[in-house]
């Protein structure tokens, strides 16, 4: 069965986008297969795998806004996995779903048909709290929510974890926390250290231990729509990336096995 998750923060420049590619690309790398999913009208999970949004015949937006089955608009990548693209006609999804009948499940429904085919669904939420983001929840298991070591980022987190708990009680109770992922890592600034504690200590074992470094070749990969790990497989943003791959898997693996029946374990 696929892991689904959803990589989200209404808060804009975090590092989500940039976390979806390569973390899509990074657990291709261990030999996972993998759907990235792009739920944001920008696009830019889209360019940044090497699709050409202008180009698009088929989007997430026929998907959710015209049931067009998920699979038809799966496009492959240069870096092994496949992709759900997007453009700015999601845009209009937003205002379009708000009249339709099970609007806030339209992606879950999509994904029960090709879920099977996948180890792991990475979700690509906009910067905002709207349908296309319940959507995302909807349909996920967990959320990943990147975020920087700053006060800011901190009163947005608490909003998303509000978001998080209606959705669990509304709509979807498998829905979790997935981890929180520090991201634009710097150690030598005394604020980042300040809050990473803060988030160690709320979060516990849910914050992952692996930090994303500022880096400038994982800022340049965007632009020649390459992922790090294919832009620069050496650079310390891909090395960075492959640890939280690594780390991911570790931890979903140990909790299959903490759920086996014991008979079944021996």
């Amino acid at each position: 069965m696929s892991k689904i998750f959803a990589v989200a923060n209404q808060k804009g420049g975090v590092g989500k986008t940039t976390t979806c590619v390569n973390l899509a690309a990074s657990l291709v790398a261990s030999k996972r297969r993998v759907l990235l999913i792009d739920l944001d009208p920008q696009g830019n999970a889209t360019m940044g795998s090497g699709v050409d949004k202008g180009e698009l015949q088929l989007s997430s937006y026929d998907v959710l806004a015209s049931e067009l089955p998920a699979r038809k608009a799966i496009v492959p990548t240069s870096s092994g996995f496949e992709l759900m693209p997007a453009n700015g006609d999601l845009s209009a999804a937003e205002v379009e779903l708000l009249t339709m009948d099970g609007r806030e499940s339209r992606l879950r429904r999509a994904l029960r048909d090709i879920s099977a085919d996948y180890d792991y669904i990475v979700i690509d939420c906009p910067p905002s709290l709207n349908m296309l983001t319940v959507n995302a929840l909807c349909a996920a298991h967990g959320v990943l929510i990147p975020m920087q070591c700053e006060y800011y980022a901190l009163e947005g987190l608490s909003a998303l974890i509000d978001t998080i708990t209606q959705i669990q009680r509304a709509a979807n109770p498998e829905l979790k926390i997935e981890g929180i992922l520090r991201t634009m890592y710097d150690p030598r600034n005394s604020l980042t250290s300040d809050v990473s504690e803060q988030l160690s200590e709320y979060f516990g074992e849910r914050l992952y231990r692996t930090c994303i470094p500022r880096n400038v070749r994982l800022a340049e990969a965007p632009s020649f729509g390459q992922p790090a790990l294919e832009y620069d497989r050496h650079s310390k943003g891909a090395i960075a990336y492959l640890a939280l791959a690594g780390e991911m898997t570790r931890r979903h693996a140990a909790n299959q096995n903490q759920n086996r029946p014991v008979a079944e374990a021996v």
